[in-house]
């Protein structure tokens, strides 16, 4: 068998390029897939940036300690409260203590993420001058980085401010030093100390109080610590999402190949089993096959893969999605990985089309009609069927039960290769009645190309089928995955809506710089509008104006779960004049230092019931339930009053306009209240709106991007492949079609319109896949109370992806039908 295998290789290599090109492909995919995971899962120990050269580091708690009965589970405070002043007091008997405040600085014509401190903070990174000398008084700094120079001066929130030295950047901040007591008015509130005593005096000082950090261990102490691990947590996730997708697509190729190869050489296995040939002997030659084919494309793969690693891995971290430090390691499990598993693929893909080839009687060798028969097998009836049926039942599980689950993104990603394998294996009983459907007005027009379209696609299923099944993945991902992101979207703008009745919207000035510094600046200074701010805009005439400030809760679900819920903090009464909550039970009005608003997803959420809840500064609470706000998509967060969210700084201030006073008065008295634009913006509800959109994040794009990147790549191979091998068994065809007077431009336009009937008819099957996949999400959305959106199809994205296929096969179709003319006519 293996010897035959060999042979039917060389001869009929054709045949098997497609297959190849396409493991090859799938084993090098999952082979960079692979490395770029095994470096983020083996990324090395990151040491201390912002307090490398600090002996002893004391930070507050910034950690919520919970014991449950599996084990104490904990979550991060959003407001830590700071160590204890007798703490500190008792920490300077042991030696020098320095208190480090970090705050934000908007400057204008710089940075976006720049970060304030004290200067005798500086060595302990260690920050050295470049240029000009230390800050001694107010309006003094000195500033990291090469966007400014000694002797300039530039605007802030704070005032106005001369550098008068320069430190060099270190890469995760962007920092502005003050002189100390500058810096103490500007941040009052302190989190973190440097101590420098030995570490057994400060631990056994501090005690229960605060955290004692030396070593690595400082690290804890940056600004964002973790923003590192949840960087390389979200490319897991895309590499992981992409593997899956490459070898789903490697299968569904390499199958639909090995099934149409087979179908082609019915003739070849019938003499085969007219020459004594058992139906085993033949399927372990078709098996023999895909095992080589697998071996070598596998190889091949792995070598391609070895390549193409370090681009992905370089694209990534100039994107930002990872840090600067991101480098592939040594592991060599990524390539054992790859290579059986695109040998095993190969094998799955044969499995059925081996089967099918055992089955092929003696009399075959005799066939002359190239018509099918019975193309939709009972096994392929079968497997579609119940995938089909595996689909409804999840979804109608998932409605019933958590349909929030719907909207998360692995479950609307995987969900739809369900019903794409469902639809491809019921496409030869779906493809005839549709491919009659397109080529019911060309086969009306004069000449015979429509007709003889209509019949070939019609007569020749399995090959319609072939054809089609690329088209069909492709459309069907870019209409799925696009247009997911689109319905959620397009829900959470109307809730947004529905939810801001607030003429006007203040918020901090803050920029929009992104990245590891952005994030570091972020977590490290607490971004507010200051509450002299706040009072002069409760001053303003004709405005009803509701201050609310960011906070989190956490609540012990089931026992054992620590929850996370990200909450605001504001009065009652204004918060209701101000914003349209979606509340299923209860009244916001209700709510007091003692209760809280939740939402549906809660596990306790019946008002009245008592809830216990740790605060965003660790306090432990028993609150009543005031309020229930409905699930909707996601947004709809936890309230409570400002009492419960001590530490939380104003940043956000909606504003309506009293019934009878002037909103431009209004306007013009809030942006006067909050000092210009240096400080705070004062939005209206439609600026609002325009810049809090949904907006999809640059790590699921990109991972949509390389998915749907795999899927058209893949397509393109199949289609090629597909479309040689059947030009390559039509020369008898053709050469009949010639001999009744058709010419070569007629057939070259019947190898055209049959291209485009298959194409157009997967992309229909692709478009119907998308609309059943989107439309569980549409019912999640009604179920969770979310305002009502439309259904959202990407219509650019499909006709671009139906275009380029089109393209491609008519392209192909006509060139290999070409060669096939021109080798005739030679002959």
């Amino acid at each position: 068998m293996l010897t035959l295998a060999l042979r039917t290789l060389r001869t009929r290599w054709t045949t098997f390029a497609g297959s190849f090109v396409a493991l090859c492909l799938g084993v090098a995919l999952m082979t960079v897939m692979g490395l770029a995971l095994a470096a983020s899962l083996d990324a090395p120990t990151r040491g201390p940036e912002r307090f490398a050269a600090a002996p002893v580091v004391v930070t507050a708690h910034d950690t919520v300690r919970v014991p449950t009965p599996i084990g104490p589970r904990t979550g991060r405070l959003a407001h830590p409260r700071p160590v204890p002043e007798r703490t500190v007091a008792a920490l300077r008997a042991l030696g020098r203590v320095t208190v480090d405040r970090s705050f934000a600085v908007r400057a204008r014509g710089g940075p976006a993420d720049l970060v304030g401190h004290p200067w005798s903070t500086a060595r302990f990174a260690p920050y050295e001058l470049t240029a000009g000398r230390a800050p001694r008084a107010d309006g003094e700094v000195v500033a990291g980085g090469d966007w400014t120079a000694v002797g300039r001066r530039f605007q802030t929130a704070h005032g106005t401010v001369r550098v008068v030295g320069t430190v060099r950047a270190l890469g995760f901040e962007n920092p502005v030093f003050y002189p100390d007591a500058q810096a103490a008015r500007l941040a009052p509130a302190g989190t973190r100390l440097v101590v420098e005593a030995d570490p057994a005096a400060v631990r056994r000082t501090v005690g229960a109080d605060a955290e004692v950090l030396t070593g690595d261990a400082r690290r804890r102490a940056d600004p964002d610590p973790d923003r590192d691990q949840e960087a390389l947590t979200a490319l897991n996730a895309l590499f992981g999402t992409a593997g899956g997708v490459t070898a789903f697509v490697s299968v569904f190729v390499v199958a639909s190949t090995f099934a149409f190869a087979v179908v082609q050489r019915r003739r070849e296995f019938g003499l085969l089993r007219a020459a004594g040939a058992t139906p085993g002997q033949v399927r372990r030659t078709v098996l023999a096959e895909a095992l080589l084919v697998g071996v070598l494309a596998s190889a091949a793969g792995c070598a391609l893969g070895r390549y193409g690693a370090p681009l992905l891995v370089a694209r990534v971290v100039d994107e930002g999605l990872a840090p600067a430090w991101f480098r592939l390691g040594p592991a060599a499990w990524p390539y054992h990985l790859a290579f059986w598993t695109g040998l095993l693929v190969a094998l799955c893909g044969a499995a059925a089309a081996s089967w099918r080839a055992g089955r092929t009687a003696p009399t075959q060798a005799l066939r002359e009609a190239s018509a099918d028969s019975g193309p939709l097998t009972p096994a392929r009836r079968l497997c579609g069927a119940a995938l089909l049926i595996a689909a409804a039942v999840l979804l109608a599980h998932a409605l019933l039960t958590d349909p929030g689950d719907l909207l998360h993104r692995k479950t609307y990603v995987s969900r739809p290769m369900l019903l794409i394998s469902a639809l491809a294996l019921l496409s030869p009983a779906l493809l005839r009645p549709l491919t009659r459907l397109l080529t019911a007005l060309p086969a009306r027009l004069p000449g015979a190309v429509g007709v003889l379209a209509r019949e070939n696609t019609g007569a020749s299923l399995r090959r319609t089928a072939a054809i089609a099944a690329p088209v069909l993945v492709t459309v069907a991902l870019t209409g799925s995955l696009l247009g997911a992101t689109a319905t959620l979207d397009a829900a959470r703008a109307a809730e947004l809506r529905d939810r801001t009745v607030a003429d006007f919207v203040i918020v901090p000035a803050t920029g929009t710089a992104t990245g590891p510094a952005a994030a570091a600046a972020a977590g490290s200074a607490a971004d507010g509008i200051d509450p002299a701010s706040v009072e002069r805009l409760r001053r303003v005439p004709g405005a009803v104006v509701s201050p609310t400030s960011a906070s989190a809760v956490h609540v012990l679900e089931d026992g054992v779960a620590l929850v996370r819920s990200e909450a605001r903090a504001a009065d009652p009464r204004l918060l209701a004049a101000t914003v349209r909550l979606p509340v299923a039970a209860g009244r916001i009005t209700a709510l007091d230092d003692d209760s809280i608003v939740v939402n549906e997803e809660w596990e306790t959420h019946t008002v009245g019931r008592r809830v216990q809840v740790w605060l965003g500064d660790g306090t432990r609470r028993s609150l009543r339930i005031a309020a229930v706000l409905s699930t909707g998509t996601g947004g709809n967060g936890v309230y409570v009053t400002p009492a419960n969210a001590v530490g939380a700084p104003v940043d956000r201030v909606d504003v309506r306009v009293a019934e009878g006073a002037d909103a431009t008065a209004v306007a013009a008295a809030l942006r006067t209240a909050v000092g210009g634009t240096d400080g705070a913006r004062v939005l209206t509800r439609a600026q609002w709106l325009d810049a809090n959109g949904p907006r999809t994040n640059r790590t699921t794009r990109l991972g949509l991007l390389l998915v749907l990147g795999i899927a058209l790549l893949y397509t393109a191979l199949s289609l090629a492949n597909t479309l040689v091998m059947a030009a390559s068994e039509r020369v008898r065809e053709f050469a009949a079609l010639r001999l009744a007077g058709a010419t070569g431009a007629q057939v070259l336009r019947l190898a055209a319109a049959e291209a485009l009937t298959v194409v157009a008819a997967g992309a229909l099957l692709g478009a119907l896949t998308a609309v059943l996949a989107l439309s569980g999400m549409t019912g999640a959305l009604r179920l969770l109370s979310a305002p009502a959106a439309p259904l959202a199809l990407p219509w650019p994205a499909l006709g671009a992806a139906t275009a380029a296929c089109a393209l491609l096969a008519v392209l192909t179709s006509t060139a290999t039908t070409a060669v096939v003319l021109r080798r005739r006519a030679r002959a």
